[in-house]
């Protein structure tokens, strides 16, 4: 059996940050597959792209793995009963992204027989009715990445898990590495890849030999294994490719068009489910951490189960809880309530007390001492971003690359006028799109209105041509008479009507 193929890592991520990973409170136990919620509220679009048509109606029972929401348009996915159940509504709720549809399940108190089997192929139409997404957080179709990637040499599988507190990554490595190599092999083939390099940081030692272990018994040597460093935002598609080969994407392009096509550890492993047993994506595994739950752990969880009954399956609240946070505590979103349901984007909930939490909020004047441009791992001016922000030059915003910024947080950190950078440049984001929509129906309207306009002029036009040819011709009745004739018959050809002779 041949030795596992590594690729030696001898660069860091040029910027970004240390920080302590609050990790090790969710790994000590394995993961928790035992939750089964009463209720489910499952989000009608949880992907990036277009939603779908939905398939089923107020009181219909519903089988684990049917289809509930058809794949839209590309770019998107299909949607599916986690559990057996009943619909008993199907109208707007709140969800992490805001107001929308979903899809609400009383959930059968005893599990139905799963009825389930391998497709025997694999094509990008399977993943998008399989509801396959990315699983790290970005939720884009699979079977849409794919095709936009066709013929892409590399493949890179990211396990280079770098937000603090979560370890639901780490957690499937550890426990399903076989079934993530599987699952890469697939999606090497799917895009005609010739060679796979699964990233795990050198945080993560037990995940790292348990894929090595992986690679050994699966002995394909197309796939490789590198040790990136613990650097946060390393995680992010376009630092990981700049950390394994020194390559940097350019700004307004995409890492296929270097050659690369990232994909997350967990939708390698949901690939090789869909394959072996037919399963689409109705579950996940989820971090439940932070000092406000009694006992952390990552729970396979199905998509759709209200945050309350994750918290109470995690022992529920320690005692008084100062936030709940969607993701982690760099890039995470915070909670208004925990009825809220997770979806397939969800990787981490994480519970945090008074201590935890950042308790002053209020912003001093920039200082102008340039940290955040030092550590921005987009190689962005946050310090010139903001002030541009302030002022809504949406123009400048543009010159200096606002929507190239990641959110992750970096720059928050190290100011030390305790600005809320991040938070400005989202709200600056919205922004600049209301306003260049604002600005294409202007363009509209004004082409429209020009449009108009030449219409008019050749009226005009017309208009005078034809009385010039009637003033010539009103000395000569014979030719008056001609004229008048011709005028009936043009007349007349509009109405569709004959002419009278």
């Amino acid at each position: 059996m041949k030795e596992v193929r590594q690729v030696q890592v001898d660069r860091r991520l040029a910027r970004g940050l240390r920080l302590n990973a609050h990790k090790t409170m969710s790994t000590t136990a394995p993961i928790d597959t035992s939750l089964r919620p009463k209720r489910l509220i499952v989000g009608v679009k949880q992907q990036l792209g277009a939603p779908g048509e939905i398939l089923v109606a107020t009181g219909d029972r519903v089988r684990a793995g049917q289809k509930t929401v058809a794949a839209g348009e590309p770019p998107s996915a299909a949607m599916h009963a986690p559990l057996d159940g009943t619909v008993s509504a199907i109208e707007d709720r709140a969800l992490p992204t805001g107001l929308g549809k979903a899809i609400v399940i009383e959930v059968d108190a005893v599990p139905g027989e799963t009825v389930s089997s391998p497709p025997g192929y694999l094509d990008v139409t399977l993943l998008r009715e399989a509801g396959i997404v990315g699983l790290g957080g970005a939720v884009f179709p699979t079977g849409d990445k794919v095709t936009y990637a066709d013929h892409c040499p590399t493949l890179l599988i990211n396990g280079a898990e770098c937000e603090p507190y979560i370890s639901c990554d780490d957690m499937l490595i550890r426990e399903r590495a076989a079934s993530i190599a599987r699952g890469s092999v697939c999606l090497m083939e799917l895009c005609d890849a010739h060679e796979c390099i699964i990233a795990i940081e050198s945080d993560k030692p037990e995940a790292f030999w348990a894929m090595t272990g992986a690679l050994h018994e699966l002995d394909d040597n197309r796939l490789s294994l590198a040790e990136v460093p613990t650097v946060y935002p390393a995680g992010g598609e376009r630092q990981l490719i700049q950390v394994l080969t020194g390559l940097e994407v350019p700004v307004g392009s995409y890492p296929p068009e270097l050659g690369y096509l990232c994909q997350n550890v967990a939708t390698a492993a949901a690939v090789d489910d869909l394959v072996r047993t037919g399963v689409p994506l109705t579950h996940r595994v989820v971090t439940v951490t932070g000092e406000g739950v009694a006992q952390p752990r990552n729970v396979w969880a199905p998509i759709g189960t209200p945050i309350a009954d994750l918290i109470a399956h995690c022992g529920g609240y320690t005692g008084d809880v100062a936030r709940l946070i969607m993701g982690g505590s760099m890039m995470g979103l915070a909670l208004p309530s925990d009825t809220i349901a997770i979806t397939k984007a969800t990787n981490c909930i994480v519970v945090e007390t008074a201590e935890e939490i950042r308790g002053d909020f209020s912003e001093r004047p920039c200082i102008r001492c340039g940290d955040c441009a030092y550590v921005c791992p987009a190689t962005l001016l946050p310090q010139e971003l903001y002030r541009h922000t302030v002022s809504h030059n949406w123009e400048q915003l543009e010159a200096l690359h606002l929507n190239e910024c990641i959110e992750c947080g970096c720059c928050d950190v190290v100011c030390p006028s305790h600005i809320l950078l991040t938070e400005h440049f989202r709200v600056a984001k919205r922004g600049a799109r209301v306003h260049a929509e604002e600005v294409r129906r202007a363009e509209r309207a004004a082409d429209r209105f020009s449009e108009h306009e030449r219409r008019l002029e050749a009226q005009l036009v017309a208009q005078r041509a034809q009385h010039e040819t009637l003033k010539a011709t009103a000395r000569n009745p014979l030719d008056r008479a001609a004229a008048l004739e011709a005028a009936k018959q043009r007349a007349a050809a509009k109405r569709g009507a004959p002419s009278e002779s």
